[in-house]
């Protein structure tokens, strides 16, 4: 058994792998997950070659099934869960009265029901983690959208808000058993998922996926004593 692991969702590029990366040089093992196996493969081979013990489970977060195999797999591997990060997501514009059913349930799905399931899954390793060094940490994906919800992105905007406000619920009711959880909301970040903006905001005036995971590791080396329970990345002048 490592003396830390941790399981990223989403881990295929991005945020995600870039936060997976963050931990591996912070001395955990991983699971890395995302739906499409190729681009998770190639992910998972970029980092063992820097030098991190990986286990790759592709997998779509709408299939509960799917959800229970990830941390199954996990839990076989490592036998230990100390930080979990639930990054996949996935967003639909549309203005409202032309909301299509399968993307307003595919967002409703992947960006807050699989959240609640994999704390469900999960809770019985994160407790043993809590109960060990009282540091068990949870990364919720949220948005800036969640702070602010935006026209066109109505849909996108109120799951992330349900993200805020879950992370919130969690850390009343777990951090007494070591067990902290933080909801990461940024602005445009350079990723697959913000090239529709790109005319809009350019590629070079982004966030970088990078200063996101390094508010991770931030977190990770607070004390037991200190919650962070949200933490917001704007532009330059950007405003809520």
């Amino acid at each position: 058994m490592p003396e830390r692991a941790a399981l990223v969702t989403g881990a295929s590029s991005g945020i995600g792998f870039a936060i997976a990366r963050t931990l591996g040089e912070e001395g955990h093992a991983l699971t890395v997950a995302a739906r499409r196996p190729e681009k998770l493969a190639a992910a998972a081979a970029s980092l063992r070659d820097a030098g991190f013990d990986v286990e790759e489970v592709a997998a779509n977060m709408i299939e509960e099934a799917d959800i229970q195999r990830v941390v199954a797999t996990h839990r076989e591997r490592w036998g230990r869960l100390d930080v979990l990060v639930n990054n996949a997501g996935v967003g639909f514009g549309a203005p409202v009265a032309e909301h299509a059913t399968k993307q307003v349930d595919m967002q409703l799905d992947v960006n807050i029901r699989a959240i609640v399931l994999f704390y469900r899954e999960c809770a019985d390793l994160l407790r043993a983690a809590g109960a060990e060094h009282r540091r068990a940490l949870v990364v919720n994906t949220a948005s800036i959208s969640g702070k602010s919800g935006q026209p066109w992105l109505s849909v996108y905007s109120a799951t992330k808000a349900a993200v805020i406000a879950w992370t919130q619920a969690m850390n009343k009711e777990l951090n007494a058993e070591g067990i902290r959880s933080l909801a990461l909301c940024p602005g445009f970040v350079d990723t697959a998922m913000t090239e529709f903006i790109r005319e809009q905001v350019p590629q070079d005036a982004m966030i970088r996926p990078e200063d996101v995971s390094e508010a991770v590791r931030f977190v990770l080396r607070t004390s037991p004593n200190c919650v962070v329970p949200e933490i917001v990345f704007q532009r330059p002048g950007e405003v809520l």
